[in-house]
């Protein structure tokens, strides 16, 4: 495999920032309190300011934890979200003009480039579910309600008086915070603080139960032997291992520490055994588009397939080679006359195990020797031999 691709490739633009947000975060902190002034801008940047770029620094961190989020999911948003905030981070460490703000500058610099390079590798746009729109209308609608109603009523509230009171007194009022420092003086305005504990709390209990749905559908998956596709799609240049049969436990030994690999098998016992051993699987038919386009067979290298099946293997080549033609396809025939047959369903190479261990084994019973020296040949052969 390409390993320099691994520096540039989309695990980096999605590692990369999600250090720089971490650092964002760590070194605003650090900021926030006194530190010693560091660095090309320290003599002309205010204490204050210093303070102010550490505090909103912190805030980009957490945002930047957001955009990594979408990067994970393929996201456009994400990695709009992510290039525009990577230059502000490396802005906030310049400003903040302290020697923990270097590696943020730094990092936060290295990263634009990898960012940019894998552009068309983020290209997905949002779909969310309907639980995801309402939740989110519901919270939107909740917060606009509060704080339009708090801040027209702000006469009967004690302590509102801006627009900033108004939402502050609904945002603690809805999340359950309750500080007790803004409280209604009428009637009336107690009336509407009930409507605004009531339908605030539901829309942030109507939010957590979308934040909540993603983490136990992980548990499911990963206890029917399935992969999420926020693991799925962090796979690039893989290979592909479409069912699972006798010949497919080898072959499997043969790629692990070599190469990243998938496998996609409809057995649900046999993955959850295979993800026991941390193997990646997904429990699909491999002869179907949706899974495969999950599996990431637009960015896998190679796809084998190897059951005892010839038939359903040639299925889920065919299906392959038209989602990824450029990908190696490779087969094992069970019987010899499916070797022509596999080969039209697209793959570039096809091995009968039966037809060459036979041959060999015939060879050797009728006394020609070495044919365990080719065979052992065979089992050295090295990847830079290839």
């Amino acid at each position: 495999m390409d390993q320099p691709r691994n520096w540039v490739g989309v695990r980096a633009a999605i590692l990369l920032p999600t250090v720089v947000a971490i650092l964002s975060f760590a070194t605003g902190v650090v900021n926030i309190s006194e530190a010693p002034a560091f660095g090309p801008l320290a003599a002309y940047v205010p204490r204050s300011a210093q303070r102010a770029a550490g505090f909103t620094g912190a805030l980009t961190g957490f945002t930047l934890l957001v955009g990594v989020f979408g990067l994970r999911r393929r996201l456009r948003l994400g990695w709009y979200v992510t290039v525009i905030l990577l230059p502000v981070s490396a802005a906030q460490g310049l400003v903040q003009s302290s020697a923990v703000s270097v590696p943020l500058v730094a990092l936060s610099l290295v990263s634009i480039p990898t960012m940019l390079f894998n552009r068309r590798r983020f290209d997905r746009a949002i779909d969310l579910s309907t639980a995801q729109l309402a939740a989110g209308a519901a919270l939107i609608g909740a917060q606009v309600y509060g704080t339009a109603g708090t801040f027209a009523l702000r006469e009967e509230f004690n302590n509102v008086s801006t627009l900033t009171d108004a939402f502050y007194y609904t945002l603690v009022t809805a999340s359950t915070v309750g500080y007790g420092d803004v409280t209604p003086n009428t009637e009336q305005a107690t009336l509407f603080a009930m409507s605004v504990v009531v339908l605030g709390t539901a829309s942030f209990a109507i939010a957590l139960g979308t934040l909540l749905g993603p983490a136990i559908e992980k548990r499911l998956s990963e206890a029917l032997g399935n992969m999420t596709d926020a693991q799925l799609e962090l796979f690039q240049d893989h290979v592909l291992v479409l069912g699972y049969g006798d010949l497919t436990e080898p072959i499997l030994e043969e790629l692990t520490g070599v190469v990243e690999f998938v496998v996609v098998t409809p057995d649900s016992d046999t993955a959850s055994r295979l993800q026991q051993r941390d193997i990646a699987v997904l429990t699909a038919d491999p002869s179907d588009e949706e899974p495969l386009q999950r599996a990431g067979i637009e960015d896998a290298s190679a796809v084998v397939a190897a059951t005892n099946d010839d038939a359903q293997d040639a299925l889920a080549l065919l299906t392959a080679n038209n989602m990824n033609p450029s990908a190696t396809l490779v087969a094992a025939a069970t019987d010899r006359e499916n070797i022509e047959k596999l080969r039209r369903a697209g793959a570039d190479t096809v091995i009968s195990p039966a037809v060459i261990g036979g041959h060999l084994i015939v060879q050797s019973a009728l006394g020609r020797e070495g044919m365990e020296n080719v065979a052992d040949t065979i089992l050295e052969v090295d990847d830079d031999e290839l």
